[in-house]
């Protein structure tokens, strides 16, 4: 690792707002997939239904099966002015959720938003500017509404955040399960039952985690140096069946970033070691070039944000000077980047 790889201006890289995807490809797995051969610096381009192509019996897929819940409200504040309420988290802490808020006028302790049916107080706000809030409905009856009255949230490059219908099929792996998150985990996007039925047929088996990913995700790097960057938290869970799935194979290909998360965030000599324990756990885990990847064989993710923290993930794995050099074809051979866009296949050295 050089000093250069700690400098947040160091994963800075030009890029043309035409290469930004607002749209998935009509098929997802007809998007275009950059393999990279760690081993003999080799790159072949291809669509993503080629992926079982590269892949061998021994690979296991490690996707992670969260699922994106609506949670943006467009409603008023009862004394007047429009609101708009993003709630962070499904999980509550003593029935108080967090959640960020816009709304004309001050935001005040106490203050009570609608938006149809539902009523949301406002409890207490942090230091960093983040809001907590009640509702006037139980947790079931909360989920329930949410499907009806919010939005799905896309993030604010694509179309400038503004969902849509399409956007609530589009914005979730084939697999989403487990509802909790706020962003959809995107390498996912790519897969489809075709791509798995082919990946099945090969013997290549499927393992999943659970990573509810928060808004955080879309934290920019603001500090100079990387490391002075503090990193948001999410709650994760593997169940007994995946662990020893995890357990018993060595040559992982975890499927997005947030899969690879989880699985450092367990890892600890080759093995993925899961402390006992019920229930969700926490990570915040920061993986930069200097960082030992002790858990996977390769990586499937898309192409990521300037100076974002899963650019440097991805620089974790392969260095900086090469990851911002793939980018460099991957714009020359008009790939798409971001959430709707690419993907890219990092096979790793032996």
């Amino acid at each position: 690792m050089k000093n250069i790889d700690l400098l947040t201006e160091s994963y800075h890289y030009e890029l043309d707002p035409k290469f930004i995807a607002d749209r998935p490809t009509k098929h997802r797995h007809d998007s275009k997939l950059m393999v990279y051969y760690e081993q003999d610096d080799r790159i072949e381009h291809v669509l993503f239904k080629d992926l079982p192509r590269f892949l061998e019996p021994e690979h296991l897929l490690v996707l992670n099966q969260s699922k994106v819940f609506p949670c943006r409200l467009l409603g008023q504040k009862v004394s007047g002015g429009k609101a708009e309420l993003f709630l962070l988290s499904l999980i509550a802490n003593n029935g108080v959720y967090p959640a960020m808020i816009k709304a004309s006028g001050k935001k005040n302790i106490g203050d009570r938003l609608l938006f149809g049916d539902l009523e949301a107080t406002i409890t207490q706000r942090n230091s960093q500017g983040e809001f907590f809030v009640s509702f006037n409905k139980s947790h079931s009856e909360l989920t329930e509404l949410l499907h009806t009255q919010a939005h799905i949230p896309i993030p604010p490059y694509i179309r400038s955040g503004q969902a849509d219908k399409k956007d609530m099929t589009d914005y979730q792996t084939v697999y989403a399960k487990e509802l909790g998150s706020v962003a959809a985990p995107t390498a996912g996007l790519h897969f489809t039952e075709s791509v798995f039925s082919e990946l099945e047929s090969k013997g290549i088996q499927k393992a999943f985690v659970t990573l509810h990913v928060g808004a955080g995700t879309f934290k920019p790097v603001k500090s100079d140096h990387i490391l002075e960057h503090t990193m948001h938290e999410e709650c994760f869970y593997i169940d007994p069946k995946n662990l020893s799935l995890l357990n018993a194979n060595s040559k992982r290909i975890a499927v997005g970033t947030t899969s690879l998360r989880v699985l450092e965030s367990c890892a600890s000599q080759e093995r993925i070691i899961f402390e006992s324990g019920e229930g969700m756990k926490t990570t915040d885990i920061f993986l930069y070039p200097g960082k030992k990847i002790e858990s996977i064989s390769g990586l499937i993710t898309n192409f990521h944000l300037p100076k974002s923290t899963l650019l440097m993930l991805v620089s974790s794995l392969i260095g900086r000077e090469k990851t911002l050099e793939l980018y460099e074809v991957a714009k020359k051979m008009n790939y798409r980047f971001f959430s709707y866009g690419d993907a890219m296949l990092i096979l790793r050295k032996k």
